[in-house]
């Protein structure tokens, strides 16, 4: 068993993973639009989930829309352990909104693989959808839901 003393986040792999979904939307200048419920919100939220899923997660869906992503856990009558955010953006957003707390929770059940640590409680990374209510209202669709 693993110390959780010894755990490190992969910082390379959290960073080329976050390169390569803020290139879905990517702009000229650097930014992202990744409006909700579009084309381009499909494939970055299809490439999350084939992510969640090389890392061993059960995905569903709820009737809005959002992704949870679930680590089983040694005892899964337990709630889980939820981290996560959104991966739209503002029509002129920036690379890092959202994203990073989607990222970050992915990297978090990543670390614990690469390091055989089963957890007690299951955990899920969720996307929500539409936080930023660029196309729909009310904002924050998904996690008021």
């Amino acid at each position: 068993m693993t110390s959780v003393d010894t755990l490190h986040i992969n910082q390379e792999r959290l960073w080329q993973s976050h390169m390569e979904l803020a290139k879905i939307g990517g702009t000229p200048k650097g930014g992202v639009c990744r409006l909700a419920l579009t084309e381009l919100d499909r494939q970055g939220r299809d490439l999350f989930v084939a992510w969640a899923k090389e890392a061993g997660c059960e995905i569903r869906g709820d009737a809005i829309g959002n992704i949870f992503a679930r680590r089983p856990g040694l005892d899964n009558n337990l709630p889980p352990v939820m981290t996560g955010s959104h991966l739209d953006t503002q029509p002129t957003g920036g690379k890092f909104d959202g994203i990073y707390g989607v990222m970050a929770g992915l990297e978090v059940l990543r670390t614990l693989n690469d390091h055989g640590v089963q957890t007690r409680a299951p955990l899920e990374v969720v996307v929500w959808t539409n936080e930023e209510g660029s196309r729909f209202v009310p904002v924050m669709m998904g996690s008021g839901v």
